[in-house]
């Protein structure tokens, strides 16, 4: 792993090979839990360029595929910080209860004063409690264009619906349990750190819908130490090449070696994979000889490395040009045609 992020320090084709593995990564994670997706699906779903109707199983890839784009994006100590796990588990957008204010104390001192304005006193209740929480609203819409942490969070259990979530299984005490783990093991090898924490969160089932998001905390943990300063592990990558008898065995050493070995085949796969591209890179790049400074085929080639498959729309759309245009372009490169079809083509890599 360390000789992979070594090598992606200096790669030419560092981008083009992060962008790949987050797809890939998320269409693992979906694999793992025994769900099929597409990984030509989730890139067309990415790009708002769906050929069906999306599945729920795309949709949940599409928010692995987010989730890792976030931590990747943020700062190594993000994602198993205060904020970041909020934000992962969902409980970063919860509003704050609704504070006292102004028009409250005016509709109280009208009632107490004896107005008669033509209603009742209940809907002159009815009436304050609107204007209040109109305030409150606005009061967390300016704290949110501000930039500040607003108050206390209402549970979000509250808000579940019981068809979908089990209300008796305590997300908050779960995740605090496997937080203990993170900080029991906090002197511990970074490696060794990730494969208790991947366990961990497998054992305690901390979210209802979301057992993917363990492994990415813990590529978190790996960036955040250093160990992959210059990406994100791939791990649900590796863990799909682990047999599931020994994910999860009874005997914890047992799983504690087949999150080492998952470590080990992340690793493997994203140095294969890095290879692959570089060489990849370099019989594209003999096509750009004798074509003008102001080709669009260099950017056309970062497009076809950071995909794994590009469509006609695609390559329109992100180098700006006709759909001759872009046939050309893409005739140029001599990219190879996966779909078989001519009212819908896709192009890949070879």
């Amino acid at each position: 792993m360390a000789r992979l992020d070594e090598r992606l320090a200096r790669s030419p084709v560092r981008d083009g090979w992060i962008e790949r593995q987050h797809f890939a990564d998320a269409a693992a994670a979906l694999w793992i839990e025994g769900e099929l997706v597409h990984l030509e699906d989730l890139v067309l779903h990415d790009a708002h360029m769906d050929i069906r109707t999306p599945t729920h199983d795309l949709t949940r890839a599409h928010a692995v595929l987010r989730a890792r784009r976030h931590i990747f994006g943020n700062k190594p100590d993000w994602a198993l910080g205060r904020d970041g796990l909020l934000a992962l588990t969902g409980r970063g957008g919860a509003a704050a209860e609704p504070a006292q204010n102004g028009r409250d104390g005016e509709g109280a001192s009208s009632s107490e004063e004896g107005v008669d304005d033509g209603g009742s006193s209940a809907e002159q209740d009815a009436m304050a409690h609107e204007f209040a929480e109109i305030d409150a609203l606005l009061a967390r819409s300016t704290n949110v264009l501000a930039g500040i942490q607003t108050g206390p969070k209402r549970p979000i259990a509250n808000d579940r619906p019981a068809l979908v979530y089990d209300l008796d299984w305590d997300e908050d005490a779960r995740l605090a349990e496997w937080q203990a783990v993170l900080r029991a093991t906090i002197d511990l090898p970074a490696v060794l750190r990730v494969a208790l924490l991947i366990d961990a969160w497998t054992e305690i089932e901390v979210l209802q819908h979301a057992p993917w998001l363990g492994p990415l905390l813990a590529a978190a943990l790996l960036r955040q130490t250093g160990t992959t300063a210059n990406h994100l592990a791939s791990l649900s990558v590796g863990l799909r090449a682990i047999q599931r008898d020994r994910r999860r065995a009874r005997d914890k050493s047992v799983r504690l070696l087949a999150v080492l070995e998952t470590i080990h085949a992340a690793a493997s796969a994203g140095l294969k994979e890095h290879d692959r591209l570089v060489l990849a890179r370099g019989q594209l790049e003999r096509r750009l000889r004798s074509r003008r400074t102001n080709s669009k085929l260099p950017r056309l080639i970062d497009l076809v490395l950071a995909r794994p498959l590009v469509s006609t729309a695609m390559v329109q759309k992100e180098l700006e040009v006709s759909r001759q245009g872009a046939l050309d372009l893409v005739g140029a490169l001599n990219l190879r045609e996966i779909t078989g079809r001519k009212r819908f083509q896709a192009w890949a890599v070879v």
